[in-house]
């Protein structure tokens, strides 16, 4: 089907979740899909909402399922979400963090750490399935006090082998609800994610195709971005809602196997 789009489609920036599993169900034949890729000199790589795995832990995820990739070529809402604080506070420094060791580890990377006083610079939430009462608490208070609100993406759900599940915007509506502040969220369908993943790949929106599963933040997002994009239909978002969705992606495909033309049924 990529074959299909002019001009040539030269650079992939694939979701993960719902594209290439579902929790660790991988979603077909993952190595032979990366050989295509290969075989079709299309350069690849995967950006993520989810911000609680470090891209040295999803390598090893790809590895489990026979893949080997390269960690640089991963991007994750959380990597997006230090650097944008990096961009805003370049010299680091205290954070209130609910989130888990992906998040933790990405604002390190920049000099940021958690502390559990009132003197940081900024709240940072994304999914936190520790999430306790207490944590919800400290956070709102600090929040109302006046300190800037980072969320690392608006998924309220995500794919799970047992359905969809509560994802990191359902942390960030909580907080919202309880501070009365509308976070600043990082992930997609905003463009640091997208920009930092085309830096990455050495390519230009023009011939990069953006493929996931959710109309409201890959699709939305690439198309924001001023790239060709790609639903398929093993994750979230359905035939019936990407129809309604204006305007339409270029591409539908039922997984990432019958985009690339391995699957034809």
């Amino acid at each position: 089907m990529i074959k299909t789009l002019h001009p040539p489609v030269r650079a992939l920036i694939l979701d993960m979740d719902g594209v290439l599993w579902r929790g660790d169900q991988p979603i077909g034949d993952l190595p032979r899909i990366f050989e295509a890729f290969k075989a079709q000199g299309l350069r690849v790589a995967l950006a993520t909402n989810n911000a609680t795995r470090t891209a040295d832990q999803y390598c090893q995820k790809l590895k489990g399922f026979g893949v080997a990739f390269d960690a640089e070529r991963i991007v994750t809402s959380a990597e997006a979400t230090a650097y944008f604080l990096h961009e805003q506070f370049p010299q680091g420094g205290p954070v209130f963090l609910v989130g888990e060791e992906g998040l933790r580890h990405a604002l390190a990377q920049y000099g940021f750490y958690p502390v559990e006083d009132d003197r940081v610079i900024a709240v940072v939430a994304g999914l936190d399935r520790q999430l306790t009462y207490d944590k919800l608490r400290k956070a709102t208070l600090l929040i109302r006090q006046g300190v800037p609100f980072v969320g690392t993406n608006p998924d309220r759900t995500y794919p799970s082998p047992e359905g969809l599940v509560p994802g990191a915007g359902t942390v960030l509506a909580a907080l919202e609800a309880a501070s009365d502040v509308k976070p600043v969220i990082v992930g997609k369908p905003f463009p640091t994610l997208f920009r930092v993943a085309l830096e990455r790949l050495n390519a230009t929106p023009a011939e990069t195709l953006v493929v996931g599963d959710r109309l409201d933040t890959d699709i939305l997002g690439g198309q924001q971005a001023g790239m060709r994009t790609a639903l398929v239909l093993s994750g979230v978002s359905t035939f019936e809602e990407a129809k309604r969705w204006s305007p339409p992606p270029d591409l539908i495909a039922p997984t990432l196997a019958h985009l690339i033309g391995l699957e034809t049924e």
